[in-house]
């Protein structure tokens, strides 16, 4: 990322030292003065658990959505989504990756099935490993153990793999797949049990005047009146509040092919197959078949411009070629392999790949949480912890996430935004 991080992190420490989410990992969230009202617009993966985190901290909360949390639409949708340490040289995300491990492993215990299954994640680079090097001193400072693999070794480790092209491999031990649907549902659940409100609702913003927001006005006709608003609405940010996130959150196209494996084996399954990065002049991603729903392949690479609402889901003859021919020369034993299913989904990419949260310009009651980049995911318990902070401690946004315009000028690069 095109950002000075060590100055970007140190003023983010600086500007927020109070909240224990940094300060001491794990911290509980701090009990608000007095019972404030908060509306949180979409239960998708950030909006959820920022719901849960203000509720669980007393606020009093609402949570609505226009088709309910992981709904086919949203960026929270789909089965799986990568949880994952190495950031390079970031180590703020790592952070945030170590306290959302904490609030993962918290929910799974309240559900019969878990939603976090571990397979490690296997690096491997065409090119140049520094962001992987950059990132080892910090991932052992936080209890992340990581390694590197001789082509050799990993060629024996992983028979289903042909490193041909390959520079270097790198195994991250503790990273794996995220139930993505199912979780949102889960924390949502989770929220309405800790006495929060959950409504199924087409929501507009309130007028905007003397800084301040009025109450939503919903589809049905009725409103929600709050002290406070959060709009934590993916890729439908921009269309929100078009004057202000217009040029902030640019909604893309990206597709996922799930491929059958060969009957009887359990080469391709947990436990035997990890999650991976393949990188080269395009990044491919992929996970076991975590469910029974197939090898996961998905292109990293920012695709078209979308509209989440309207764009028809249907996979592309250009994106299912290119995961064919990825899948011949990496994993030659599903070269033929049927494709089972697939998905098309949206990133909601922000300029530079960071996440954007902070309060909305012209107003001081509303903050806005999203540009999760196609990397966000993971991070959203983390994401709540720090929002409920910021509302409930009356703090500034951290630097690094703010509203600013020298934001703009930036890009991501693809690894900055993979999830």
């Amino acid at each position: 990322m095109p950002h000075d991080r060590d100055v970007s992190r140190r003023t983010f420490l600086g500007s927020v030292a109070a909240l224990p989410f940094l300060a001491q990992l794990g911290a509980a969230a701090p009990a608000p003065a007095t019972k404030q009202r908060i509306a949180v617009v979409g239960a998708g993966a950030f909006g959820g658990w920022i719901a849960l985190q203000l509720r669980r901290s007393g606020a009093d909360v609402t949570l609505l959505d226009a088709w309910g949390p992981g709904n086919s639409r949203s960026s929270s949708g789909g089965e799986t989504r990568v949880i994952r340490a190495i950031y390079g040289a970031d180590r703020l995300y790592v952070e945030m990756v170590k306290r959302a491990y904490e609030l993962w492993t918290q929910l799974d215990a309240s559900v019969e099935e878990p939603l976090y299954v571990e397979t490690g994640a296997l690096w491997m680079l065409r090119g140049d490993d520094a962001y992987v090097r950059s990132a080892v001193p910090i991932l052992t400072d936080l209890g992340f153990p990581v390694e590197s693999l001789a082509l050799a070794d990993a060629r024996k480790r992983y028979p289903q793999i042909a490193f041909d092209g390959v520079h270097a491999v790198w195994l991250e031990h503790r990273a794996g797949a995220l139930s993505a649907r199912r979780a949102c549902a889960v924390v949502r659940d989770a929220f309405v049990k800790a006495g929060g409100v959950y409504r199924t609702a087409q929501v507009e913003p309130g007028a905007i005047a003397s800084e301040s927001m009025a109450a939503l006005r919903l589809s049905d006709g009725s409103g929600v009146e709050a002290d406070t608003y959060v709009f934590a609405c993916g890729p439908w940010l921009g269309r929100v509040f078009p004057d202000v996130l217009g040029t902030w959150i640019h909604p893309t196209r990206q597709e996922v092919f799930f491929f059958g494996t060969p009957a009887g084996s359990e080469r391709y399954r947990p436990g035997h197959f990890p999650v991976w990065i393949d990188f080269g002049e395009r990044i491919f991603y992929g996970l076991p078949d975590t469910h029974l729903r197939g090898f996961k392949v998905a292109d990293d690479t920012r695709g078209e411009p979308v509209d989440p609402t309207t764009q028809e889901r249907a996979p592309s003859a250009d994106g299912l070629a290119r995961a064919r021919h990825l899948l011949a020369e990496r994993f030659p034993e599903l070269a033929n392999a049927p494709l089972v299913e697939s998905r098309v989904c949206q990133y909601e990419n922000s300029p530079d790949g960071h996440l954007v949260i902070d309060r909305h310009p012209n107003a001081k009651n509303v903050w806005i949480a999203g540009g999760g980049s196609g990397h966000g995911f993971k991070l959203s318990p983390a994401v709540g912890d720090v929002v409920a902070h910021l509302i409930l401690g009356g703090l500034a946004s951290p630097p690094l996430f703010r509203l600013d315009p020298r934001r703009l000028g930036q890009n991501a690069t693809q690894f900055d935004r993979k999830d």
